[in-house]
């Protein structure tokens, strides 16, 4: 996963941004590239492969300078090439850009326009020409900045330099990761923490909006053009990537963590609109010849795999059943020829689904049936990534709280990216329908930032929840496994007790325990059933229920007397499950909050369930 590192200094940075780099690693990544200002002069060097790689090549140059800025990058514009590799330069710009520049195509052309020359595949280059065409205007490195971030959509962060602006660095944070590491005499910037421990324990966390100017002895933050103060926070010297940094727990870090996942996440399969071409190309043949899809889970896992049904089923015509592992592994099912059977696991170890899948691999191969196996997991070197026959990683990088939040949500991810590569290759999703679910997929981590912005509001009505003993969630279709994923994460870490339920399912039972004592939380996308949903509302109200909703912003859903409402921004149906996992995340936290339980580790679970 991409990775930033930049500081200005007294002394040579270049060994500090290879060393940073180097601890970025473990996010994932295909290239890797520096820039250095010395004698206003850019001194850039771009490697294929392994920072290692980078590293040998800076020092056979002896590239050397006081203010630099280097990079990870793995690949979403373009494949993985020197020409790709960040930094990218315009005149005398260098910029380098975690994220995703939606619009990139459209800047593009009015660049080219003006006689810009793209060396590059990237969504990236725009911005270093841009920052270039700015400067045309102000003398000030921070203006021109200023000037080009409001034209820019997407989520993103950039470190950007310029020759004639050599003592300062610039930065900004928009939906993606960045910190400051504060020295003395040197200040520097990363997408982690834990790329600058060597150098500094102090650190300030951009908001989303900041844009900062750093020099050697300062540090300035300014949003919409207007200087403000954010805050010095000093870590253990000791702390290591199992930090929450600024949050109080892990699992809020993660929550917020879900947008960069999710990208990282598609970026590893998606070139633009289109797949990449080595995205599961040795699956091909399985994949054009399986019937039917099996999915084999546990516990969040398994709710990914109940959405990812009706995904398979609706989108691509493909026979998917889901089965929790514990009951799949005991009760002899039956093995059909020209099965693909997938492992959802966050740790990939899993001992009821690890047990499930060597059972089903003993008994195909006992009996001479045709089988095909995958794992969809977050551990590139887990058990079951080592004994299938194929396996997607999720890239949501280490997922420390018991209670799976972006581990979930990139999850689905990948589940999507599977169905759109199985239909591609059974020839089984049109061209208009595969434009607009990638197009959506870039889009979804915009959304769910704009959804975490709703945070405050849920605060406020998880404070209802305090001294409630039973909850009910409810959903229809795709959104039926979000009410059973809200309702788990509920009495996972608040202890409440909640259930998750088909809204259709109302009368037949659970309307019982509905009176003024039983919050109901409702999940309403609009979609299709939203008409229904709003028929099992009105149930709901009729027996004196206290609706917590969860709502489009288009859905025409309103707060009214005992029916209390969050609007959550609009989203492509195929992947509003993914956008709506978030609130009710949001809402479990602040319950269990609230209640002072052990959010992080909650009693009597584990993160990694390998036992039976």
């Amino acid at each position: 996963m991409c990775g930033i590192v930049g500081g200005v200094a007294e002394r040579c940075v270049t060994e500090i941004l290879i060393e940073g780099l180097k601890r970025l690693e473990y996010r994932g990544y295909d290239s890797a590239g520096l820039a250095l200002l010395n004698k206003e002069q850019i001194l850039r060097e771009r490697r294929v492969g392994k920072v290692a790689n980078l590293a040998e090549a800076v020092s056979e140059q002896h590239l050397t300078g006081n203010i630099g800025i280097a990079h990870t990058r793995w690949a979403t514009h373009g494949k993985p090439t020197e020409n790709n590799a960040h930094p990218h330069v315009s005149g005398n710009v260098a910029v380098v850009h975690n994220g995703i520049i939606e619009n990139y195509q459209e800047l593009k052309d009015e660049l080219q326009a003006l006689g810009y020359i793209f060396t590059s595949q990237t969504d990236t280059e725009v911005v270093a020409h841009l920052v270039n065409d700015a400067l045309k205007q102000t003398d000030s490195l921070l203006e021109a900045v200023q000037k080009v971030t409001p034209r820019l959509k997407g989520a993103y962060a950039l470190g950007i330099i310029h020759t004639e602006h050599a003592d300062e660095l610039i930065t900004v944070r928009e939906g993606s990761p960045l910190v400051i590491g504060v020295g003395i005499g040197e200040n520097f910037i990363s997408s982690d923490q834990l790329a600058l421990l060597p150098v500094t324990n102090r650190f300030v966390y951009l908001e989303e909006g900041d844009i900062a100017r750093l020099t050697r002895t300062s540090i300035e933050v300014f949003v919409n053009g207007e200087r403000v103060d954010r805050p010095v926070k000093e870590l253990d010297a000791t702390v290591s990537n199992a930090s929450k940094g600024e949050y109080k727990h892990f699992m809020l870090k993660e929550i917020y963590e879900q947008p960069e996942a999710i990208q990282q996440t598609i970026s590893q399969a998606l070139n633009g609109n289109n797949l990449r071409e080595d995205f599961l190309q040795h699956a091909n043949a399985d994949f054009n010849k399986i019937q039917q899809v099996q999915i084999i889970a546990c516990g969040t896992s398994y709710h990914a795999g109940m959405i990812a049904k009706y995904w398979f089923e609706q989108l691509i015509g493909v026979p998917c059943q889901v089965e929790i592992a514990s009951e799949f592994r005991y009760r002899t099912p039956v093995i059909v020829e020209n099965t693909l059977y997938i492992c959802i696991s966050q740790s990939g170890e899993t001992a009821d689904t690890l047990a499930a899948l060597r059972e089903t691999q003993k008994r195909a191969k006992a009996n001479n049936i045709n089988i095909s196996t995958m794992t969809i997991c977050n551990v590139a070197t887990s058990s079951m990534v080592r004994e299938t026959d194929h396996h997607l990683l999720t890239l949501a990088g280490p997922e420390i709280g018991v209670a799976s939040t972006k581990a979930f949500t990139t999850q689905l991810a990948a589940l999507m990216l599977l169905i759109i590569k199985i239909g591609q290759v059974k020839q089984r999703l049109a061209a208009a329908q595969l434009t607009e679910i990638t197009e959506a997929l870039w889009h979804c981590p915009k959304v769910i930032l704009d959804t975490l912005q709703h945070n405050t509001a849920i605060l406020r009505l998880s404070a209802l929840f305090v001294e409630k003993n039973h909850c009910l969630f409810l959903g229809r279709g795709t959104h039926f496994p979000i009410a059973l994923e809200g309702a788990l994460k509920l009495k996972e870490i608040s202890y409440i007790h909640a259930e998750g339920y088909a809204a259709g399912e109302l009368k037949h039972g659970p309307l019982a325990l509905v009176d003024n004592e039983m919050p109901v939380v409702i999940l309403a996308p609009n979609d299709e059933m939203l008409d229904k949903l709003k028929s099992n509302m009105e149930e709901v109200q009729a027996r004196g229920g206290e609706l917590f909703v969860f709502a489009d912003e288009n859905s025409g859903i309103q707060e009214k007397d005992r029916q209390h409402v969050v609007h959550i921004p609009a989203v492509n149906e195929w992947l509003a499950p993914i956008v709506y996992s978030v609130p009710v995340q949001l809402l479990s936290y602040h319950v269990a909050v609230l209640r002072g339980t052990d959010v992080d580790q909650p009693r009597n679970l584990a993160k990694s369930v390998t036992v039976e």
